[in-house]
């Protein structure tokens, strides 16, 4: 499942997003107002978790913005306010959850939990790139309309790539969004991976571009 992470904090941004990877997700990171506010897919992600404190405005405009665009992806209000007041204005707003730090990761893993069982069926999460469709909901992955039998790494790669669809992504690039751990970040685990996603996607979706990465084709 993919979820956007939006904090201001760089120290507390990066632990969070590496628990969060550890617990099986995939994480983007928007670290003020305007980049959360304009982020191009929110409404495909499995749910966001909002500060409210961003350095260029309130989170809360963030989330009337999306909200009065329609945009419907669960929100947990992760924020330092405490008050019953901001509780009540930001569950006015629109949020699913509101969550006062600090907090123990466990019980935010267990409310986004919780928030995916109430979801679950009820949104299109689905991502889809030509005839492969992926939803990161159920962690199926259709090709032609036979589902492929994929490992957690393979589905995080390929995630990241129809994400990213017709965008060149580095090693770099994918060992920063796929790996936590020093020891594993390492440049022949990514083109191994890779090797293994063509051979179960085909060979021609992906591109390989000497000394610049990798690209999935849009076909």
């Amino acid at each position: 499942m993919r979820l956007l992470l939006v904090e201001d904090d760089p120290e507390l941004g990066r632990r969070l997003s590496e628990r969060l990877r550890n617990a099986g997700f995939a994480v983007d990171l928007a670290a003020n107002r305007a980049d959360a506010e304009n982020w191009p897919d929110v409404d495909k992600m499995a749910a966001v978790i909002l500060d409210l404190g961003l350095p260029d405005g309130d989170g809360m405009k963030v989330l009337g913005s999306w909200r009065n665009r329609k945009v419907d992806t669960p929100v947990i209000i992760l924020t330092a306010r405490g008050a019953w007041e901001d509780k009540v204005a930001g569950l006015n707003k629109g949020a699913d959850d509101f969550v006062v730090k600090p907090v123990r990761f466990e019980e935010l893993l267990a409310r986004l939990n919780a928030l995916f069982r109430r979801q679950n069926g009820t949104r299109n999460t689905v991502a889809e790139v030509g005839s492969l469709a992926l939803d990161p909901l159920t962690s199926r992955v259709d090709l032609d309309g036979n589902t492929l039998a994929l490992s957690k790494q393979e589905f995080r790669l390929l995630h990241l790539f129809m994400r990213r669809a017709g965008q060149v992504l580095s090693q770099s690039d994918i060992l920063e969004n796929l790996y936590d751990l020093e020891s594993e970040r390492e440049l022949n685990t990514v083109e191994v991976l890779v090797g293994r996603l063509r051979r179960k996607i085909g060979k021609k979706r992906i591109t390989t571009l000497r000394g610049l990465g990798y690209r999935l084709e849009a076909q």
